[in-house]
């Protein structure tokens, strides 16, 4: 019975994230994130999900390094959610039911905690990257400072 719930949920997260490679959303994301469901009873999705965690965060550095790409997805959550809220309110929107509303308004979140985490793990190695030589850093770990030739 595990194995069935497993391969269930885990199917519908990659497709889900199948559906949202072509739509707004963190499609990479959420096929990795059902990959790894499937990882913990299939072993033949590990590979593919090495691959879908690579995609995922080459997509996070990206939205995280450029303000322009963080706008854009910015944009596109908005506008998942307004929809999904606004087929929930009764506008006939079409291909939307109340299930495909739900999942709009969902994915419009995802995407959001996806930028305000590519844009926080952005801030902190920028803050690595410009610590002085020599002064200690986060959890004890030291810069190697570069020896100068002094003539």
């Amino acid at each position: 019975m595990k194995t069935v719930v497993i391969a269930v949920l885990g199917g519908l997260l990659t497709l889900a994230g199948i559906g949202l490679l072509v739509l707004p959303g963190p499609g990479f994301v959420l096929v990795a994130a059902g990959l790894a469901v499937l990882a913990t009873r299939f072993s033949w999705a590990q590979k593919p999900l090495d691959y879908a965690k690579d995609k995922a965060e080459q997509g996070i550095q990206e939205v995280g390094k450029s303000p322009l790409r963080a706008v854009g997805a910015a944009l596109a959550a908005l506008v998942l959610v307004a929809l999904g809220i606004a087929a929930l309110a009764g506008v006939d929107l079409p291909f939307v039911n109340a299930f495909t509303a739900v999942v709009l308004i969902l994915s419009g979140l995802f995407l959001v905690g996806t930028i305000v985490f590519a844009r926080k793990q952005e801030a902190i190695e920028e803050a690595k990257a410009h610590r002085p030589d020599a002064t200690p850093g986060t959890g004890g770990a030291y810069r190697a400072s570069v020896p100068r030739d002094r003539d």
